[in-house]
């Protein structure tokens, strides 16, 4: 494995091509992460010599598989470090495990007049499970509004939770404004209220160190392509006693204990949430991409990518000609960064920058009551990992002047 922050791309051979005859600068990471060789090969490994169903068989394939899936799961465990392996559920990713509470725990204990508290600044898979359930249940949907440079706003929070507050979901790490939320903080003020808390990490667990039960929330889930892993595949964490009182919500094989003609029963944590095959290639997959991330060390990962936004988030808001979201100071601003070149289309302006080998992303975000707060349509937005550089940055800076100059004047300079 590479030693140090400059030597990471070489575990990427996905970074080390042309686009459109430039070196790509992979700036989409929010979207998804690249892989390291690490994980191809642990994925390659597990289906050439491995391969097998998991828990169901004696035979020495099986169990192979079998102790490479849990090993998976104690990883995990100890990457955000829950109690105990139990209370990670392997799912299909931050969006399948947001809807697995809101269909199981919110399901049951959500009624008519309750109140389910949410931000304005949601990703739509933690805003959509808790607006249909609201609407299901005859409950009330709140939204915490935003401080002025787009940071959570407590002092609203404090308004908007109550005693008839069942539910509070909210993003750890916004996708389009870069700030952290103060998930410990609120969780406090939740469970004053006998309301619990869920976190939508899959903006913060690529990127900053994840202690659950610091943190204190009920339910927190993520993604593993995100961080590296493969796609398909995330976790769920909860806390056992709530998992242990909440029924399942998809059913068929691995998660029973008995079946009868009329009625079944259901095995223990954590299968009983796990029915059918799972995507077992990918567990191991994410075990492996934690491998890789615990071996560098997350306050190195967040180190390194605040060294970034320090560097690149100044130079920016230098650009008269741009608008940049979120917080303008770097402290408070992870390696997401959305912005406008005024006057042009973001997707023209994503266009512009992919002939330049930049690669960004470019829409709504899946944030479209967040962009209407922003008074905007879409935005472009740039997202840093452990593998970018401060090349990149400046990569990213030329092309944005290049993109300017191109529709305020219909050429550029040759370089």
């Amino acid at each position: 494995m590479a030693s140090n922050v400059t030597d990471f791309t070489q575990d990427f051979a996905i970074l080390n091509q042309r686009v459109n005859d430039e070196p790509l600068t992979y700036l989409d990471n929010a979207a998804t992460a690249q892989k390291p060789q690490q994980v191809i090969d642990a994925l390659t490994h597990f289906y050439q010599h491995d391969n097998a169903n998991v828990h169901r068989g004696v035979h020495t394939l099986a169990e192979r598989a079998t102790e490479q899936y849990e090993a998976a799961r104690a990883k995990v465990q100890h990457f955000i470090n829950a109690a105990e392996p139990a209370e990670v559920i392997f799912t299909k990713g931050a969006t399948d495990g947001l809807n697995l509470v809101a269909s199981t725990y919110g399901e049951a204990h959500v009624q008519a007049g309750d109140e389910i508290v949410i931000s304005i600044m949601e990703h739509h898979s933690n805003l959509i499970p808790w607006q249909q359930l609201a609407l299901k249940k005859h409950a009330t949907l709140k939204y915490i509004g935003l401080t002025a440079d787009g940071e959570l706003d407590l002092a609203d929070a404090a308004q908007k939770i109550t005693d008839k507050t069942k539910i509070v979901a909210l993003t750890h790490a916004s996708n389009v404004l870069g700030t952290i939320t103060p998930l410990k903080q609120v969780a406090k003020l939740a469970h004053q209220h006998g309301a619990v808390i869920v976190g939508d990490g899959a903006q913060a667990a690529p990127h900053v160190k994840v202690d659950v039960q610091d943190l204190d929330v009920d339910f927190y889930a993520f993604s593993g392509h995100k961080m590296m892993g493969p796609t398909g595949i995330g976790a769920l964490y909860g806390k056992r006693a709530l998992l242990d009182a909440t029924d399942p919500y998809q059913y068929g094989g691995e998660m029973i204990d008995f079946v009868n003609l009329y009625d079944s029963t259901w095995t223990e944590l954590p299968w009983k949430f796990e029915a059918g095959t799972q995507n077992i290639a990918g567990a191991i997959g994410l075990g492996a991409a934690v491998d890789y991330l615990e071996a560098i060390g997350m306050d190195q990962v967040a180190a390194h990518e605040q060294h970034l936004v320090d560097y690149l988030l100044p130079k920016m808001l230098d650009l008269d000609y741009l608008e940049v979201y979120g917080p303008h100071d770097p402290a408070k601003h992870t390696g997401v960064i959305a912005f406008n070149i005024k006057g042009i289309h973001p997707h023209d302006v994503a266009t512009a920058l992919d002939m330049d080998g930049v690669a960004v992303r470019a829409g709504h975000h899946c944030a479209q009551p967040l962009m209407k707060e922003l008074h905007q349509v879409a935005t472009a937005r740039a997202s840093f990992y452990l593998y970018n550089t401060q090349a990149d940055a400046d990569r990213l800076l030329n092309a944005i002047q290049e993109a300017k100059e191109f529709f305020s004047h219909g050429s550029v300079e040759a370089k």
